[in-house]
């Protein structure tokens, strides 16, 4: 009787597992065009070489399982960091194209640009 327990518990979270990898799988093939029209954040930053990973792969992670979903670009301002912050914000540029690195004229001249159109 223990045993037949134990089987059935296992089998139990055997089926959800798969069901929760068949809906991530679904997710992603259906939900994740971040190209469209949608929300960008814009996220301005300074000094904050020990906090801006973190923070950004919270933020990515977010959009990518769906809490966030509406969120298509983030645009990274850096407003002049003396750290190692830019360097960090470029290698997470390459490595995903979501992200935007940009700093504080180019992304005042975009802004302009927007709103003269």
């Amino acid at each position: 009787m223990v045993e037949f327990i134990i089987h059935g518990i296992l089998w139990t979270l055997a089926l959800y597992g798969l069901f929760e990898i068949i809906k991530t799988i679904l997710y992603i093939v259906t939900c994740t065009n971040m190209k469209s029209d949608g929300i960008y954040m814009i996220i301005a930053t300074k000094n904050q070489e020990n906090k801006i990973e973190g923070f950004l792969r919270t933020i990515l992670f977010r959009i990518l399982y769906g809490k966030e979903e509406m969120v298509k670009d983030i645009m990274v301002v850096d407003l002049g960091s003396t750290d190692d912050t830019i360097k960090i914000l470029h290698k997470m540029e390459e490595d995903y194209p979501y992200i935007k690195v940009t700093n504080w004229k180019e992304y005042k001249e975009l802004m302009e640009n927007i709103n003269s159109n």
